[in-house]
């Protein structure tokens, strides 16, 4: 097979596009303790296409606001800092690729998806009292590792697609099959390499087993969320396979009916939205 090896892949990660300045500092902002609001909020004003993407998320409906926000400077006084961070990482993660020349990669379905277990975690994340921002980015970033394998190595992750279809197995079997790698692997290394905090990295790593991971709750909202967004159909993929929950990430959420309820239909309500603005 074309099985490939963790030092192309370390390769090609390094060949992508670094992250914008400001993004970087944004990422670094998340373990300072004190932050120069002022200063972040003038540089991010000078990315034009940024500050535009970013206030439109803000006046969507996933933050229900009474009134227009027109400036950085409103949101982070408004939603404040840590929200508006979100929203830029956000959307610097969803420009950050170019599409595949392969008809079989399905860049709209997996940004839906990404999008929906984004939204779902950061509502599961709510009911667990932890961090909600944190969710909602390590939610989108989960798959990432396919977009490298997509876009680095076309024709072998081709052969990936064709193999899960004819076999009708999970997508991470049928990339360790032709690749002997699999995409967590991937997008561990990449958020690595873009300096995402290590929780986020390993909930990216471990979001298809929270049993071989340390269970830490973000990992467990990413994979609960990773979980219910397949369930829920939201990236409109027929052939996606809806994982299995693994029994201890269930435990330590404690959901109800009720509780899952009100998930299901916050995560449905929230999500065209954003997908309309980051995607479409």
């Amino acid at each position: 097979m074309n099985s490939i090896i963790a030092v192309d892949v370390i390769r090609k990660i390094q060949d992508l596009p670094a992250l914008s300045a400001i993004v970087t500092e944004l990422l670094s902002s998340m373990d300072q303790e004190e932050v120069d609001v002022d200063s972040i909020a003038k540089k991010i004003s000078h990315d034009l296409a940024l500050t535009a993407k970013t206030l439109r998320l803000a006046n969507s409906s996933f933050y229900g606001m009474q009134h227009k926000i027109t400036s950085i400077q409103e949101a982070i006084a408004v939603l404040g800092f840590r929200s508006v961070r979100t929203l830029i990482t956000t959307t610097a993660i969803t420009g950050s690729f170019n599409r595949s020349r392969s008809g079989l990669f399905d860049f709209r379905a997996f940004w839906r998806h990404s999008i929906a277990t984004a939204v779902c975690a950061k509502q599961l994340a709510r009911h667990a009292k932890s961090s909600e921002d944190h969710a909602f980015i390590a939610g989108l970033l989960h798959d990432i590792g396919k977009l490298v394998l997509a876009t680095r190595y076309e024709e072998q992750y081709e052969q990936v697609i064709l193999l899960r279809a004819q076999r009708d197995c999970y997508i991470q079997d049928a990339e360790r099959e032709i690749l002997a790698i699999d995409h967590a692997m991937v997008g561990k290394a990449l958020t690595e390499y873009w300096k995402f905090p290590e929780e986020m990295q390993e909930a990216v790593a471990h979001h298809h087993d929270t049993e071989h991971a340390e269970s830490n709750m973000l990992t467990v909202v990413v994979h609960v969320g990773d979980a219910i967004a397949h369930a829920l159909d939201l990236a409109e993929d027929e052939e996606a396979l809806v994982p299995r929950i693994c029994t201890n990430a269930w435990d330590k959420l404690k959901l109800t009916q009720e509780n899952s309820a009100a998930i299901f239909k916050e995560t449905e309500k929230q999500f065209e939205e954003i997908c309309r603005i980051l995607i479409n």
